[in-house]
């Protein structure tokens, strides 16, 4: 196909690469996404899919664009993209090494998985807001942000018919506004024209021309504005305040528990990811044993362990190669146990059900896509 022979490195920064692809970005279900992670070969998957424009005519977004270009560096430089920006970056940014999610041997998850820390995130910001400079030192070449400043690539947003888009950057280009938007929402806000950098990892929030309004209508003066101790105080007192967890209502432990506990549940492949579940409940220190499913096929299925809360609050784990996992876990009734898992300074949070009775045990939760998931355990067995 000529037009596939005519995909840039460009076009592919620009999603413009004109690959037909379907991600959900305005509602709808993500089905090219979807596919995608269940393929055995993910980038064949991508370079596969039919041309639905020619390059540079139209904008797609597409996680495929990203995922090639981490292997186009993993091929020219022998490192996976994680590795090489650690080497040219993030290293001379002063940010420790990261965890970022593999899809397979030295090959990074090229369109989302890097956990960064919001001081972390903002230092990129800021190298941005100073035209690729850092300290003194050059570490994007010369016209990289420009470009992202003039952006031309129309998004054709529905959410917001103004937002641009070039080299990975959402831009507003009335507000003055550069971004880089991740997964659910959060985002590295960069204010051009008020030296400002604002970055934030709350989930879901997706109001960009609201944020930029009001932190935009926040700034009072061109010039520092003087001491506020009373407010500081104030904030100060907020943030601890909401730093603080606060226990959730704790049901009666039922006779179920004794039941299943110490008892393995093995779950078909299902839209959780859950392979396997064993819980420990009438330990003096309660845990867990899991077998999850991921996308990378030189490590298919990850064992985790670790404790769970039955106080109603979080109680963190080691370090896993999915990063530092908190469980907790609440008995509704007799019959049903809620699990409340997250991945600290991630952005997987998922809220099982599991529903015991007769001997058996039924899986319910939502997928990373919103979409409803119910399963059926096989026979259990003890460990």
């Amino acid at each position: 196909d000529d037009r596939k022979r005519a995909i840039t490195v460009q076009t592919m920064l620009d999603m413009t690469s004109g690959m037909a692809w379907t991600e959900g970005v305005e509602g709808g279900r993500p089905d090219s996404l979807i596919e995608w992670e269940r393929s055995p070969d993910v980038i064949q998957f991508i370079l596969d899919r039919p041309m639905a424009k020619a390059p540079g005519e139209a904008f797609y977004y597409n996680t495929g664009n990203p995922q090639l270009l981490a292997a186009i560096i993993n091929k020219l430089t022998g490192m996976s993209a994680r590795d090489y920006a650690v080497t040219k970056l993030f290293r001379t940014l002063g940010i420790a090494a990261p965890y970022w999610h593999s899809i397979g041997p030295g090959l990074t998850q090229g369109g989302g998985g890097l956990l960064l820390a919001p001081r972390d995130a903002a230092k990129i910001g800021l190298l941005y807001l100073h035209d690729g400079e850092w300290e003194g030192q050059r570490l994007l070449q010369s016209g990289w942000v420009d470009r992202i400043r003039h952006a031309t690539t129309d998004m054709h947003a529905s959410f917001d018919p103004s937002l641009h888009y070039a080299n990975f950057f959402w831009v507003m280009p009335k507000r003055q506004v550069v971004m880089a938007v991740g997964d659910r929402c959060q985002l590295i806000m960069i204010f051009l024209a008020l030296d400002i950098v604002a970055v934030v990892t709350a989930r879901d929030y997706c109001s960009f021309g609201r944020m930029a309004d009001d932190i935009s209508g926040a700034v009072k003066s061109d010039t520092a504005l003087p001491v506020n101790s009373a407010g500081g105080n104030q904030l100060a007192a907020a943030l601890r305040e909401i730093a603080t967890e606060k226990p959730s209502a704790v049901g009666a432990m039922p006779e179920t528990a004794a039941a299943i506990s110490g008892k393995t549940w093995r779950f078909p492949a299902n839209g959780l990811n859950l392979r396997a579940l064993t819980l420990h409940l009438t330990d003096p220190s309660a845990r867990y044993e899991l077998e999850t499913a991921t996308p990378d096929p030189a490590r298919p299925v990850i064992k985790l362990t670790g404790p769970i809360g039955l106080d109603g609050t979080y109680r963190l784990g080691q370090p896993t190669p999915l990063g530092v996992m908190a469980l907790k876990g609440t008995w509704l009734d007799g019959e049903r146990l809620a699990i409340d898992l997250r991945l600290v300074g991630g952005d997987t949070d998922r809220k099982w059900l599991l529903s015991f009775g007769s001997g058996k045990a039924r899986l319910s939760g939502k997928d990373r896509f919103g979409h409803d998931v119910q399963v059926d355990a096989e026979t259990p067995g003890a460990q």
